[in-house]
């Protein structure tokens, strides 16, 4: 079967499950999210609120569709409020930073305000591929500003009933080797502790080095984890049963956490999770068919393709837990298939934020 011809059944397949739901669940669904970059998704995701940096990291991420429209006039202006919203904003910026980070943060600050005088430069001079280059460089400075005002103790509460579970304190960066090249993610512990605790821990452990993808669906989901033998998951030696993970999934305005329950269950269907199924390497934990609560060692890769899976209307958010996202080697992930295995993963960064139990 040819490429187009596969990608068409899909869009069928995935059209027919939607309009399988029940009448009142498709009216509901989420009618799109336009926010489809993982590192854009990741700076959303901190569990920050400073609207002096919010304006500044949102304004910024606003200028595609000027860039997209040639619309230099635009986005020469916008350079020129964010300079504007820095200059006025850094005061009350640094005073949500923990005194200990603050020469960190002023520095950075200072290394913002030279990206902005670039960024405004390669405006003026309509030079497109200089102006990504130049905004991404300020978002990241953005985004380091920002990480820098979660508290380092940040953690959310978790039911006692997971006391057992690892979980992991704020994120960690892991290298993912294959036999088709390499991938790096970040995993999220802010959002989803119980579940980057669970593969972190496994990680660590080197549950996942060598094993085979197991499933590889074009335009949808790559999965492992699967370990051999007899066992579909992670068979804890202390109790020599399978660890369970319970679907974990935190939404934006929502107080607590929402555990063992899909957005169908608490009539949420125009809901968007703080971390979505929105992107090429959305790391999601895989669970069976029959219960929501069996996750233990298995996750999937998401393969973002915007005809089957758009960002905000996807048959995934709200039934599947996210815990991190792909953030380089996209083009290996695109290569893999299920002929190919799991080298390695390894931790680079954020290992000790990992708690073994409550």
């Amino acid at each position: 079967m040819t490429h187009q011809r596969l990608k068409a059944l899909l869009i069928g397949v995935i059209s027919a499950a939607l309009f399988a739901l029940p009448q009142a669940a498709w009216a509901e669904l989420p009618q799109g999210n336009a926010v489809k970059d993982p590192a854009t998704i990741l700076r959303d995701a901190l569990p920050i609120d400073q609207k002096e940096i919010r304006n500044l990291q949102h304004g910024l991420e606003a200028t595609s569709n000027d860039l997209r429209g040639k619309r230099w006039s635009a986005l020469n202006k916008t350079v020129s409020r964010s300079k504007s919203l820095l200059s006025s904003g850094s005061n009350a910026i640094l005073e949500a930073i923990p005194e200990p980070k603050r020469s960190k943060a002023e520095s950075l600050l200072q290394r913002l305000n030279d990206e902005l005088d670039n960024l405004q430069d390669q405006a003026k001079a309509s030079n497109r591929s200089a102006f990504i280059a130049a905004r991404r460089a300020a978002l990241e400075s953005i985004g380091a500003v920002e990480q820098l005002m979660v508290p380092d103790d940040y953690s959310i509460e978790i039911p006692s009933e997971f006391d057992a579970l690892p979980r992991l304190q704020g994120r960690a960066t892991v290298a993912i080797k294959t036999t088709q090249g390499d991938l790096t993610a970040v995993v999220d512990g802010y959002n989803a502790p119980l579940t980057a605790g669970a593969f972190i821990d496994l990680t660590l452990k080197g549950f996942y080095d060598g094993l085979p993808f197991i499933r590889a669906e074009d335009f949808y989901v790559l999965q492992s984890g699967d370990p051999e033998g007899p066992a579909i998951g992670y068979i804890d030696p202390a109790t020599k049963q399978e660890r369970h993970v319970p679907l974990e999934i935190r939404v934006p305005g929502e107080p607590d956490t929402f555990y063992n329950q899909t957005f169908e269950d608490v009539g949420l269907y125009k809901a968007t999770p703080t971390l979505p199924f929105a992107t090429l390497g959305t790391l999601g934990w895989a669970h069976s068919a029959q219960a929501l609560d069996d996750g233990s060692s298995q996750f999937f890769m998401f393969l973002y393709e915007a005809e089957l899976t758009p960002a905000g209307l996807n048959l995934v958010d709200g039934r599947n837990a996210a815990y991190g996202y792909v953030v380089d080697g996209f083009d290996t992930l695109e290569d893999l298939t299920k002929d190919d295995r799991i080298k390695t993963i390894q931790v680079i960064e954020g290992a000790d934020g990992l708690i073994a139990h409550a």
